[in-house]
């Protein structure tokens, strides 16, 4: 079962955030030749997505670093959006390994 948290996400700015995983049991998941991706939808039958960068940065130690530039977090509508974020090697399974709500504030200045 995945881990759920909260992000909020402001437009229009650079977007970075570390995410450390752990399995059921509280253990770091070793992510070693995992490969990670992330997708904000309104709602989860939605068409229109958003991708998130979602990278391995520390794998013996179960880190995955999420990100957007500012330029792409400027195309994404403010809201609340759902999200999640899995993890598979190759064609293999995949796990969700987190999941919640993501909130994109509104920018002012443009």
């Amino acid at each position: 079962m995945a881990t759920r948290a909260n992000l909020v996400i402001d437009r229009g700015t650079d977007y970075s955030v570390a995410i450390n995983v752990t399995q059921s049991n509280g253990a770091i998941f070793n992510l070693t030749g995992y490969n990670a991706e992330c997708q904000l939808r309104k709602h989860w039958s939605s068409n229109n997505v958003y991708t998130m960068t979602a990278t391995v940065s520390d794998a013996i130690n179960g880190v995955i670093t999420l990100g957007a530039n500012n330029a792409y977090t400027s195309t994404i509508p403010p809201g609340r959006y759902q999200y999640d974020i899995e993890v598979h090697i190759g064609g293999a399974s995949k796990s969700r390994v987190l999941q919640g709500q993501a909130t994109v504030t509104p920018e002012v200045t443009r």
